[in-house]
Order: structure tokens, then C-alpha cells, then sequence
């Protein structure tokens, strides 16, 4: 299994951004719309600023996974979407190609919702993952979220409405990080 650690995406993240978005965009792409062959620089680096903004505001908390060694971008987790009143977020994640099938998403996904109930009062994160999508899915149970069922047409992705998975981690069941 390969190390990892999760960094706070600071604006110079922009271009590895973009490089593993070229590398990856076969795997990726289907699922998440902007992960795409052409992705310009331009694009990352504003959705890198707004990113850093969000997570000074406590609105998003978007992260880099890099290797623990070397330091190489490997993709990126983060919690988003957060719902205040009940105290329940977005958990996502995505690993360039050449990092995949090496514990890197599952690592990513436990090292994430334990720094999340570590410094917030969330008290839930959910994985939505389309039912085709089998690598998120395996991940989030790999790290140990619990499969709740399919939610029918809940995803848009490409114009098409997909079925999703939806898999839960809970404050009770996942060891805080500092």
C-alpha cells in the first residue's frame, strides 16, 4: 500500500492538477465532468483560488492527496456540499491512473473523515458514487463506509441522469485526527 498525506490545495497546486487531469481522463472522466483531455490551466487555477477561499470560509474542505514519500500529486478528497443544520457533507475523492490500485483512496477517504471530525461538528459524510462507478465504490468500502443503499437518478453526469450508491461515515465510527 502506498503512503499518503493529505495537504491543503494551496494556488502553485494548479498545474499538477491539470497534469493528472490529462493523465486520467479516461477513468475519471466519466464520472466527473471536469476531468477532461483539455482541461485548461486557467480552469484549475480559479477552481484552485475558490477552493482556497472556501476552506478559509469553513464552506469546502478540499485537499491534495500526495505521496508520503516524494511528495508527487496523486488526486485530490474533500468534503463539500455541508448541510449546517444537520451537521452532514459531501465526502468525494479521485486518483490519477497511475496512482490507482495502490490503497490511495481508501487511505485518503479514513485520513479525511478523521481530520473532518477532528475540526468540525459534522457528525455524518456521505460517498454518492454511480452505480457504475465499481473503483469509488470499492474504495469507500475499503476505507469502511457503510453501504445505505441506491438512490435512483441522483447523479447528472454528461446529460444523463445515473443511479447512485450511497455509502456513510459517521463521527461514532471513524478515529479523529488532529
Amino acid at each position: 500500500m502506498r503512503a499518503i498525506a493529505l495537504r491543503r490545495y494551496v494556488p502553485e497546486d494548479a498545474y499538477a492538477l491539470t497534469e493528472a487531469a490529462h493523465e486520467s481522463w479516461r477513468e475519471v472522466g466519466p464520472w466527473m465532468e471536469w476531468c477532461k483531455p483539455d482541461l485548461p490551466l486557467r480552469e484549475a487555477e480559479a477552481w484552485v483560488a475558490e477552493q482556497v477561499q472556501r476552506f478559509n470560509e469553513g464552506t469546502a474542505y478540499e485537499f491534495t492527496i500526495r505521496d508520503a514519500g516524494d511528495g508527487a500529486y496523486l488526486g485530490a478528497c474533500g468534503v463539500n456540499h455541508i448541510e449546517p443544520v444537520n451537521r452532514y457533507a459531501n465526502l468525494g475523492y479521485w486518483v490519477r491512473t497511475s496512482a490507482t490500485r495502490q490503497g490511495v483512496c481508501q487511505q485518503a477517504v479514513k485520513q479525511l473523515a478523521g481530520w473532518i471530525f477532528g475540526n468540525t461538528d459534522l457528525v455524518r459524510l456521505e460517498i454518492v458514487a454511480a452505480v457504475g462507478n465499481a473503483a469509488s465504490q470499492r474504495a469507500a468500502e475499503k476505507a469502511g463506509a457503510e453501504r445505505e443503499g441506491t438512490l435512483r437518478k441522483r447523479l447528472k453526469m454528461h446529460g444523463l441522469w445515473h443511479d447512485a450508491a450511497i455509502y456513510s461515515l459517521t463521527r461514532d465510527s471513524v478515529p479523529t485526527a488532529p
